[in-house]
């Protein structure tokens, strides 16, 4: 077996009596060096510690023969190195002993219900996933650094009002709790932040929405406009975890609300020009989701990680790649197209012909000043041609 025990701040203190005896007739322990440091002189087996990158060390260790045990820091099985190991090995392989969540400790410390709040890890990914309109959220930092870095993003993306809590050594003897506004933290956070510790963080102004406005993008005028994401969403129909290609991404739009819409949810977005590419970059950033950008269709695609879903929002004249983007699409993936252009409907036009699918014509109106009266005024119409890969 591998036995996973949970430790905390407060050290061997803070132990089940179960985990302290599994630590005491260990043959050896392996562990970050804080958490190997936190080990009193009762436990006597070797301390091994673990060496930069970490998952080689873990795929080393030996599946048969005598128990080895792990310590980590609090619930192993949160954003730790628990869910590596039975991943690797088998739940039937892993014995997870918890210790109390530095989200838990967070929470009791704000006064907030742990259901209500979302949980970020920073450990590995970039502060800018961290970004929201709204809501309340315990950040699991990297370091000392994560605090300032994530608060100057907060600035610069207009929630600089937020809440901004930062607690170190939660749970220890050297707890401490520093309460700001994000703005605060990014002109003058402290030098002295311990390397362990959380943000709370409430999101201020509380912007929340399911579907993002038009302005909430930056853009040149290539963006699909809210009314036609709303439906090519739901023709594209994403899923808990599933990749998407947003081919001509134009602003990014359709790329940042596919990873907004289910835990898990990623996208490549493949834009020709630069400008649009910094544009797409920067909208990922201000909704906190991560979008791998890259250049030119067909030509950027090798090397992508390969979709779930491809959605080709401009093109669609172009010489080879429809063919290329469904010579990509695994059988049972999806494909949506959306055409304004007369060329660009004859284009979908053909392929619906060859490969079947469903084609659709949305015509909408807007409603604007005609004097002194309200007129509609007709927005482009929109061809769109959405395919099952069989």
């Amino acid at each position: 077996m591998i036995v996973v025990v949970g430790i905390g701040a407060d050290g061997m203190a803070g132990l089940s009596e179960q985990a302290c005896a599994e630590l005491r007739g260990a043959t050896v322990i392996y562990g970050a060096r804080r958490q190997l440091g936190l080990l009193d002189d009762t436990v006597a087996a070797p301390r091994r510690e673990w060496p930069s990158p970490l998952l080689p060390a873990l795929q080393a260790l030996p599946p048969d023969g005598a128990d080895v045990h792990v310590v980590a820091s609090g619930d192993p099985l949160l954003h730790g190195v628990g869910g590596t190991l039975i991943r690797l090995f088998g739940a039937e392989k892993v014995k997870v002993l918890p210790h109390v969540s530095a989200v838990t400790l967070a929470c009791a410390r704000m006064g907030w219900n742990v259901q209500d709040t979302e949980v970020i890890s920073l450990v590995t990914a970039q502060p800018h996933t961290a970004v929201r309109q709204g809501g309340q959220v315990i950040v699991l930092s990297s370091d000392r650094s994560t605090p300032k870095a994530l608060a100057v993003l907060l600035n610069a993306h207009g929630r600089s009002d937020s809440e901004f809590s930062v607690l170190e050594q939660l749970g220890g003897p050297h707890e401490r709790r520093r309460d700001g506004t994000a703005g605060d933290w990014a002109t003058d956070a402290p030098l002295d932040i311990d390397d362990l510790n959380v943000i709370a963080i409430r999101y201020l102004p509380d912007e929340r929405v399911s579907s993002l406005p038009d302005d909430a993008f930056v853009h040149d005028g290539q963006i699909t406009k809210h009314t036609i994401r709303a439906v090519t969403m739901a023709a594209l129909g994403p899923r808990p975890g599933q990749r998407l290609w947003d081919v001509g991404a134009g602003s990014g739009s359709i790329a940042v609300e596919w990873c907004r819409s289910w835990r898990g949810c990623v996208a490549v977005a493949f834009e020709r020009d630069e400008r649009r590419r910094l544009n797409i970059g920067f909208n990922a950033a201000a909704s906190g989701v991560d979008i791998d950008v890259r250049g030119d269709a067909p030509h950027a695609f090798d090397g992508a990680p390969p979709p779930a879903v491809i959605f080709i929002g401009g093109g669609l004249t172009r010489p080879g790649l429809l063919d290329a983007c469904l010579d990509h699409l695994p059988a049972g993936g999806r494909l949506v197209a959306n055409a304004v252009t007369v060329e660009s409907e004859a284009a979908v036009a053909q392929a619906h012909s060859q490969h079947g699918g469903e084609l659709r014509r949305f015509q909408h109106y807007q409603g604007e000043p005609l004097g002194g009266f309200t007129g509609w005024r007709p927005q482009l119409p929109i061809t769109q041609w959405a395919v099952t890969k069989r």
